[in-house]
């Protein structure tokens, strides 16, 4: 499967509460990468709330949402960590890690109940926190003499081209982030605006802001 050129994510950590019949869902949202930055933010959750009856989790990785995950910590099967997932897979978001602690409040939910809570959570957690779109970009290296970088680098700039790094050695690096499609559309830019002087060096994919 190739590489969607863009996914919905959260814009960072964020937290959100809800209450159902006294039980509080502190559900907890985070970008996460990878399996074990997902596990990270659990062990994170379970130490912030120590006195929570329950830290159910979900999470979906991998901008083509490959990797998905769940738990239910204790509570019937299939009531917590699978709506939790769900949810996230329903609104279509990638790269990130739902966290859902539960502070009993005394009555009991049911199955159908308890279903509606967690997703619930999630689901609520999502609208008040919001999402952003990450978009495929190819990243690139352009290495060019100290003579033409600094109007290499406004060029780039000035034609909406990510620079993500400048490093000024014996030769001008410049780090970029070019649309996947326009690799070598860009190659050719490049060759003319600097009269073949600078050299291009593709990278691997890389999801950035809009």
């Amino acid at each position: 499967m190739s590489a969607p050129d863009r996914y919905l994510t959260v814009p960072g950590p964020g937290v959100h509460e809800t209450e159902v019949n006294r039980s509080r869902f502190v559900c907890t949202l985070d970008p996460a990468a990878t399996e074990a930055e997902a596990a990270a933010a659990v062990a994170r959750e379970r130490e912030r709330h120590p006195a929570a009856s329950h830290h159910c989790w979900a999470y979906v990785l991998g901008a083509d949402g490959a990797v998905r995950k769940c738990s239910d910590d204790g509570e019937p099967g299939g009531t917590a960590g699978l709506p939790m997932l769900q949810m996230l897979t329903r609104r279509e978001v990638r790269c990130v890690v739902a966290v859902v602690s539960r502070y009993f409040g005394g009555t009991k939910l049911g199955a159908g109940g308890l279903i509606r809570a967690y997703g619930g959570a999630v689901g609520t957690a999502l609208d008040t926190l919001g999402t952003v779109t990450r978009t495929r970009y190819r990243l690139a290296t352009v290495t060019v003499d100290h003579q033409r970088a600094g109007k290499l680098e406004n060029e780039l700039r000035a034609r909406g081209h990510v620079v993500r790094d400048v490093a000024y050695g014996s030769v001008v690096t410049i780090a970029t982030a070019l649309p996947g499609d326009e690799l070598d559309a860009f190659a050719a830019w490049l060759a003319d605006a600097t009269a073949g002087t600078a050299t291009l060096e593709p990278g691997d994919d890389w999801y950035g802001g809009p």
